[in-house]
């Protein structure tokens, strides 16, 4: 019952709101080292990883609700950041590729990690910092845009004009133009039905890892010619606030729950990789090659992906911009206190020599569980049907898949095998098609290879004690990869805690971004807001949101419903100092 109140309200709530308040005017671009240029910035803004959505001329085509073009406000509707460099009238993170007369449009990570935030009328710019945007309503709109223009033969030949202009299409160009929007819509509208939940994540949360393992396990592997394996697909309901990426190479663990390794190149490329899967082209099949006896073409662009890695490493933590007032000498007596209550065993810059590579050097990344949700866990436990990937391995790597496993072991093999697809010249590429895994002949080169080593993963994480936080009835943990280098325990509950340079620009808290303040996360679990405004508008007293602003409200659940995705409870540490200690430990926040 207290889950299904939670849904309601929450949808009340969004309905109320479902326009997030965006900062006005041209944005004040925060330090971030001397590495990070301008130049840098564009080539992250719009660098091409291999996604490949829709294409360009459909896009422009398409209406929104109110009956403009979708494109018409550079979807900052959705949160998006305006990008003035590009001529497509896409917003930062959204990229074309192709020839000229047939530009796809596709997605790049600076989408939902690039932030803008607003203090007394200036509106500030940083970049890596997890975005506002709603991602969630931005692909049921793509959907239902795609439908209405389906929905008769009238609204169809409206949609065919606009596309082929300025030429008037056939009656044979017309037939032909909807049997492959039809295609493409048939693909998206049962990813979007299968995967978004009726409650929606809300601007700052995506789901990731539900989406990704749908796309794969539901949109890749089933039967010709729509490849669908629909009863694979689920709700993804496990919503997480975007990370921030700068400091990001330097991890041991990444994602939040810590199962992806990190560290070396090796790592770093299948990160990468793992996430442009996500929305790139993936038809794997069988094969007989030599070796490998699967071929996992993809669409994915290695060299972008290992240009995207370079832009991130010379990406700094965001300092506190000069104009906002700090007083240094309570963030000195603030310091005694993180180095006391927060730095030893959680937030401490510890660097050690990573096992995996003895050229390496990373920093600790503790994977505990310190009573926050658990949700994200049930999806780490997901099985399916492997459909055409079933068999398939990668010797030490990816053990082989049964007719019916894990969906994290299908998203290895997936990475394993795109990556050494293309390092070693193996396999087929696949085309841009209409987006959305709809691809031309595989005629495509390959991107150059750059040379690469394998070396040893660590077999865990670090673990603290579980929490007695637990919902019944649920795994405790569960091992992925067994028999393998990349072999982990994944438990219950456990997330990382990262090095916290430049955490002030990262609200709301927690990994399911239930807490809108430092302040706040200072506040005892049950005494924590029940529900706050999500926008741009920041509070640089309180560090975090500002929870008066004009924006959707995003309920959250206490300790009573830890599995609900969106509890604030746990991370109670901090919450018995005294006032004055607590403000002084927010003074030092804002330094790092």
């Amino acid at each position: 019952m207290r889950r299904v109140a939670f849904l309601i309200r929450f949808a009340l709530a969004v309905a109320a709101s479902s326009v997030i308040e965006t900062a006005l005017g041209d944005p004040i671009y925060v330090d971030q080292g001397p590495k990070w240029t301008a130049e840098d910035r564009a080539d992250y803004y719009t660098r091409d990883q291999g996604s490949r959505l829709i294409k360009l001329t459909w896009l422009r085509a398409l209406k929104a609700k109110d009956g403009q073009p979708f494109l018409s406000d550079g979807l900052t509707r959705y949160g998006f950041l305006p990008n003035p460099g590009n001529n497509a009238n896409l917003p930062v993170g959204l990229h074309t590729t192709g020839p000229a007369e047939s530009q796809m449009v596709g997605i790049t990570c600076s989408a939902c990690h690039t932030r803008q935030v607003e203090v007394e009328g200036k509106t500030y710019r940083i970049d890596g910092g997890p975005a506002f945007m709603d991602f969630q309503e931005f692909l049921s709109d793509l959907d239902k845009a795609v439908e209405d223009a389906t929905a008769s033969d009238t609204a169809f030949a409206a949609f065919a004009a606009a596309v082929s202009q300025p030429a008037t299409p056939s009656a044979a160009d017309v037939a032909a133009l909807r049997q492959r929007v039809d295609a493409w819509h048939r693909r998206v509208h049962a990813f979007v039905a299968g995967t978004l939940p009726p409650v929606g994540w809300g601007p700052g949360r995506l789901d990731a890892v539900g989406i990704i393992f749908n796309r794969i396990s539901g949109t890749d592997v089933g039967p010709p010619p729509d490849f669908l394996i629909k009863e694979n697909m689920r709700i993804a309901d496990a919503p997480v606030r975007y990370p921030f990426l700068w400091n990001t190479p330097m991890q041991n663990q990444t994602d939040w729950a810590g199962f992806v390794l990190n560290g070396n190149r090796v790592f770093a490329l299948a990160r990468n990789t793992g996430q442009a899967l996500a929305f790139a082209n993936f038809e794997p099949k069988r094969s007989s090659g030599l070796f490998f006896d699967y071929d996992y073409a993809n669409s994915i662009n290695f060299e972008g992906l290992e240009r995207l890695e370079k832009l991130v490493l010379k990406m700094g933590p965001p300092k506190w911009p000069s104009d906002w007032p700090i007083d240094s000498k309570l963030a000195k007596d603030g310091q005694k206190i993180f180095e006391r209550q927060c730095s030893k065993g959680c937030h401490e810059k510890k660097e050690v020599r990573a096992l995996r590579d003895l050229f390496v050097t990373t920093w600790v990344t503790p994977v505990q569980n310190v009573g926050t949700d658990t949700r994200q866990f049930d999806e780490l436990g997901w099985r399916v049907k492997t459909g055409a990937l079933k068999g398939a391995g990668i010797p030490l790597i990816a053990r082989h898949l049964e007719e019916e496993d894990y969906a994290v072991h299908m998203m290895f093999s997936a990475v394993a095998g795109a990556i050494l697809d293309n390092k070693l010249h193996l396999g087929s590429d696949v085309g841009s098609g209409d987006g959305f895994g709809s691809s031309l002949p595989p005629n495509a080169q390959k991107a150059p290879s750059t040379s690469l080593s394998l070396s040893p993963a660590p077999v865990k994480a670090s673990i603290a004690p579980p929490s007695s936080a637990q919902p019944p009835n649920q795994p405790e943990s569960l091992t992925i990869e067994p028999g393998t280098l990349l072999e982990r325990t994944l438990n219950r509950g456990e997330y990382e805690a990262r090095v916290l340079e430049g955490i002030w620009a990262a609200a709301p808290y927690l990994h399911n971004g239930s807490v809108p303040t430092l302040a706040e996360l200072l506040v005892p679990p049950a005494k924590r807001m029940s529900q706050f405004k999500v926008g741009a508008r920041y509070d640089i007293k309180n560090v975090g949101l500002d929870v008066t602003q004009e924006g959707p409200t995003r309920p959250v659940t206490d300790c009573n419903d830890l599995n609900s995705g969106n509890s604030r409870c746990g991370h109670d540490y901090g919450t018995r100092l005294s006032d004055d200690e607590k403000k002084a430990l927010l003074e030092y926040l804002k330094t790092l």
